[in-house]
This record gives structure tokens, sequence and C-alpha cells, in this order.
């Protein structure tokens, strides 16, 4: 491949790098950006002058939907000035569609997610990583990536951006500067960005795009038949279900799939660091929903709120489920005490390199908790709380969320026993490995569709 370097070397100008067969394509397209940076500004100083005159008049701020509609129209005329401007001075107006893109860009930058917003709106991007100034990485679905245009100007430009994102999205505000150098956010399309400065040379933002929020079952075609009747069977029947893999593998798009199967009156607690489940925006699926976002402290260090208070707040709230959407820390313990105290059919996520890994891996975070819990009392307490493990990785095609492993919590005997009803195959497709389930289990998934001699078959479907 061919890489060409073209740098200005003014500060606070744009780094460009351009690759041999590859577009390297302007957000909004080609059109001239100091003109959709000057429109703004005056519709921006237009809207604030209407805001303030309706709050002096004693009105309410105009809602999203009006104030949407008020900027189109200004920046319409806005535009139309610009137009009559370029032809007084013998220049080329705009055409029809460099207008639209104008529009577009306008309030993409008003309301949206300024020059990041075109690649959020791409159907095939399915990763992005920006840093400082330079052309963007975009990851697409079909596992090739390629470059986009800049999403800032400088690496100045791109912190501050970042910042008024933490300002105004989420459900608290969140600091980004270089006490706290790293940041974690939900869009409003439900994408998840991280960003970290201060420790690198350039500030980095990745943004990790969810294709698959309105999921179930049924749609991960990756997974056999058998494999996904039997996931379903577990959620209806109510038992407590860990689901482990690496990063990337697909755990919580299959934790999504699997809370499809729940009955959609039922209400659910979700507990996250960062929010990304996005259970509460599908209504239809899920009826009563309470999102709880873990919380820093404040500037004056005060206020924090861990996903381990959140869990105890979690068992107030009559919630028939309470699903964590990542356990990474001292959420362990309380996680495991609730679902021994009621919160049956309860799902969470963890970072594991097997099936067989998770109880050490419970029981080293249980250990670094401020409660200080030994291995031993942790696999005692996860053994009685844990129904089944579920294992998920990629296949040899770089597909997420395939099945590879499902075993059975069956008992503790100085360590936690386990029964591997599912192995991975060469594929890495889960297989029945002909072991039957548990005499006290059988009935529970047999009474919810699925019936356990299917797993003697040992044909998968």
């Amino acid at each position: 491949m061919t890489v060409t370097d073209r740098r200005h070397g003014e500060a606070g100008s744009v780094s460009s790098t351009s690759f041999e067969g590859v577009s390297l394509d302007r957000p909004w397209g080609d059109i001239d950006e100091a003109v959709v940076y000057a429109i703004r500004t005056a519709v921006s100083d237009k809207l604030s002058t209407r805001q303030a005159g309706r709050a002096g008049d004693g009105l309410p701020r105009l809602a999203r939907a009006d104030e949407e509609q008020l900027v189109a129209q200004l920046a319409s005329e806005e535009l139309r000035d610009h137009a009559r401007g370029q032809l007084e001075r013998g220049r080329k107006p705009p055409s029809q569609v460099d207008e639209q893109a104008i529009l577009k860009a306008v309030l993409d930058l008003l309301f949206g997610m300024g020059r990041l917003q075109p690649y959020l709106e791409r159907s095939d991007v399915k990763n992005i990583h920006a840093y400082g100034a330079r052309p963007v990485w975009l990851e697409l679905l079909d596992g090739t990536s390629t470059r986009g245009a800049p999403i800032a100007s400088s690496g100045d430009e791109l912190i501050e951006w970042v910042r008024d994102l933490g300002r105004r999205v989420g459900l608290s505000e969140r600091r980004f500067d270089p006490d706290r150098y790293r940041i974690n956010l939900q869009l409003p399309d439900g994408s998840r960005l991280f960003a970290i400065a201060w420790v690198t040379a350039e500030p980095h933002l990745f943004v990790r795009r969810h294709h698959f929020i309105d999921v179930c079952l049924d749609d991960l075609t990756q997974n056999s038949p058998m494999v996904r009747a039997f996931l379903a069977a577990l959620v209806r029947a109510g038992l407590c279900v860990v689901i482990a893999g690496g990063q990337g593998d697909g755990k919580t798009t299959l934790l999504r799939a699997m809370a499809a199967a729940m009955d959609p009156t039922e209400r659910v607690t979700t507990i996250e660091t960062d929010l990304e489940l996005g259970l509460d925006r599908l209504p239809d699926r899920h009826h009563e929903v309470v999102a709880m976002e873990a919380r820093e402290s404040n500037i004056e260090g005060v206020g924090q709120v861990t996903c381990a208070h959140l869990v105890r707040d979690a068992m107030r709230t009559n919630s028939r489920r309470v699903i964590v959407g990542e356990v990474l820390g001292d959420e362990v313990v309380p996680m495991l005490l609730a679902m021994n105290s009621g919160a049956k059919g309860s799902l969470c996520t963890i970072h594991a390199d097997s099936s067989d890994d998770v109880f050490e891996k419970l029981g080293t975070l249980a250990s670094l908790s401020p409660q200080r819990v030994d291995h031993v009392t942790t696999s005692r307490l996860a053994s009685k709380a844990v129904d089944f493990i579920i294992f998920v990785e990629r296949d040899s095609n770089s597909v997420p969320a395939v099945v590879s492993s499902i075993r059975e919590v069956t008992g503790f005997d100085g360590q936690p026993l386990t029964n591997e009803l599912f192995a991975r195959r060469s594929d890495g497709h889960a297989w029945p490995t002909g072991v039957p389930l548990s005499d006290r289990r059988k009935n529970s998934l047999a009474d919810h569709g699925f019936d356990p001699a299917w797993l003697s078959k040992g044909d998968g479907r």
C-alpha cells in the first residue's frame, strides 16, 4: 500500500493522509466548511436571542422539535443571504445539493454529534477511532477498515468537544481533564464512546456502534436452534446465568437477546458502569426497566455511586430480575448475594478466558473488593447463586456472540462442581456433550419449552 503524508505544519492545521485505493470522504461531502461554521454561529446567536426573549416574557423554552424547526428556518435564511452575497461578488452560489448538505451539517453541529454524526449514520460502520486532527479509522461490518475525514481540527478541539459531551450527554455530568483522563459515555443513538488524553501524545476517541440493540435469540442464527431453545428456556425458567467471554466477543449482544425472552411485563433493573444495554429503549419488549448507571465523584471528591451501591439499591425496586451489564469490581459480592436473595432469573456478563475460568475470575474480583472475601467463600456463594455459565466467542469467520460452551453449576465440594452440557466444536460452535441435566433442573426446563432428552441426541439441532 502506498502511503503519502501531507503535513501543513501550522499550529492547529489538519494533518491528512491519503491511502491509495481508499476514498478519504469528507463527512458532509464536498462543501465549504467555513460557510457551515459561519452559518452555525449566526444561527446559534439568533436562537439564543429568541430563547432569551421567551424567558423574558415568562414563556418556557421552545420544545426540541420546535427548536429544530426554527434552526432549519434560520439556517435557510442565512443560506439565502450567503447565496445573494456570492452572486453580488460574481461568484457561483452553492448548488441545491450543496445547500442541503450545508443545512444538514449545521443541524449536526447544533443538535447532533458534529463531524462525527455522518459516521454514526452509516449502517456499515462498526467502530470508529479518532485521534487528534488525523483522519479517522472506520472499521466496517464486513471486517475491513477505511479512513474518513477528521472530526476535529486540532487535538485541543477534540478534547473540548469531548468535554462538552461529558457535560450534556448521560444521566450525570462527567469530567474530562488531566485528573480524569478518560471518559465513557453512551451517545443518544446507543453507541458507546470512550476517550482518553493526557496519558497519550494525542487525544484518542473510540466509538463502538451497537447494531443489535433490539435483538432476540432467533436473530442469532450463528447459534444452533437447540442452543437458542436452551437459552430461552433458561430465561423463562428464572435461572441465574453468567455470560462470559473476551472483549468484543458478543457478551452484551447475547445478554440483550436472552433478555428478549423475558416476559415483557416483568420489572427489570439494569446496573452498569456506563449505560450500554439499552433495554429501556425497547418499551415493546420490556415494559418496566429501571436503568441505573454508576456515577463518579464530583470535583470535591464526593457523590460517587458505585455498581455495588446500585446492586443493593436494586433490591428495593421489587424488580423481578436484576441485570449487571458487566461485573468489573466490588459489585461481585452484592450481585451474588442478590441472586441468592430472591433476584432469581438474573443475568450478568464477565470477562473470562473460558467457561471453567469464571469462578476463578469471580474469586479474584471478590478478593480485591473492600470486603476482601476469600476465594473459597466466594466460590461457595457463587455455586449457590449461579445456575448456568455461558461462554461466547467469535467463530472461525469472526462472527461474534457464538456460544461455545454451556455449563450447569451443580454444587460445591471444596470447589464449584459443574457439568459441561455443550462444548466447543472445531468451528467454535457449541455441541451437546451427551451429559444430562441435573434432576433438579430437568423439570423446570421442560416446563419452559426445552426437552432434556434433546441433549442426548448429540446432533445439535
